[in-house]
């Protein structure tokens, strides 16, 4: 499918602002950092929350799209939890952090965590909206409780660093972190991007999909394995980052319509560039203290949800 006008021009303002972000997230202050600095801490960090914000609002994305729920985001469909609770059971058995082995492991948990989701709020063939987010809030409590014990009683090095990280932060990230989430990000962005035009035919529901020629049970697998991919991989490197996959699509989607092939790319620019902007600003507001970045996009992501909710019930004239 060809691209709009209006989405060429909010590419090209979207692109614009990612360039300026990424300047200035490697050369503010560079009159006391030497290259060293730049190379080894800056430069990882603003690539990490370039692929992490990829990740996340194309995995919003596929989950909306795959499972017709208007308000998925890995973060409240318990994906990020069980990505979240994999890497820190890797970290706790010996693996690094930041390694392969770790997102191997994340990548795993993610999709038991995904699968429990959909088998607990399927229902006569379809997945219901509000037990999506039910079910997401019971596996993200226990993901919760999970990592807090297995943080309690092993003997994971910089502990408080490893309880920051599990609330949003890229002060862990290096070339590490950045090799081991760049290949499931890569091969969930391809895998998003061929089903894109099946997930529009799914839009019109399932009867018409199939009718079209679409397997819309592999689609929609697909589509959950990519999410978890693009989610865990971003996860098991900078923690539970909420919101983010469900604020882009929306506000892109509001712009250029529902195509998934427009909404995919300029949504995985749109989420570099406010990750990017969040991480900015997490960084620097309050310098020398660093906030969580997770925290900055809760603060923005939450009274944008209540907005979501309250309009999707409507649409459905009320939940009993």
């Amino acid at each position: 499918m060809r691209f709009t006008s209006k989405a060429w021009i909010l590419g090209s303002i979207l692109l614009v602002l990612l360039f300026t972000l990424i300047v200035i997230s490697l050369q503010f202050g560079a009159a006391e950092a030497d290259s060293v600095i730049v190379w080894n801490i800056r430069a990882p960090r603003t690539i990490a929350a370039i692929l992490v914000g990829v990740g996340l609002a194309s995995a919003g994305v596929l989950l909306q799209g795959s499972l017709r729920n208007p308000l998925a985001d890995p973060a409240l469909v318990g994906v990020s939890a069980g990505a979240a609770l994999g890497a820190v059971l890797g970290a706790a058995i010996g693996l690094p952090f930041n390694s392969l082995g770790v997102t191997s492991i994340a990548v795993v948990t993610s999709a038991i965590a995904m699968a429990i989701v959909v088998w607990v709020a399927r229902s006569n063939g379809r997945v219901e909206v509000v037990t999506v987010l039910l079910a997401g809030i019971a596996v993200s409590a226990f993901g919760a409780a999970a990592m807090s014990i297995i943080i309690s009683m092993s003997d994971l090095a910089g502990a408080r660093s490893v309880t920051f990280w599990t609330t949003g932060s890229f002060s862990l990230s290096n070339w590490d972190g950045v090799n081991s989430m760049l290949p499931a990000i890569l091969i969930g962005v391809i895998l998003a991007f061929f089903l894109a035009p099946s997930l529009d035919l799914m839009a019109l529901g399932d009867e018409s999909a199939y009718a079209s020629g679409v397997n819309v049970s592999r689609v929609r697998a697909l589509a959950l394995l990519a999410a978890v991919l693009l989610t865990a991989a971003g996860v098991a490197v900078v923690g539970v980052i909420a919101f983010l996959g469900l604020v882009v699509p929306h506000a892109i989607r509001l712009v250029v319509g529902p195509s998934h092939r427009q909404l995919l790319v300029l949504s995985a620019i749109g989420g570099a560039v406010i990750l990017l902007l969040a991480d900015t600003v997490a960084r620097l507001a309050f310098s020398p203290t660093e906030i969580p970045v997770g925290s900055v996009m809760a603060i923005v992501g939450a009274p944008v949800f209540f907005f979501l909710l309250g309009r999707a019930r409507n649409r459905q004239g009320g939940w009993a």
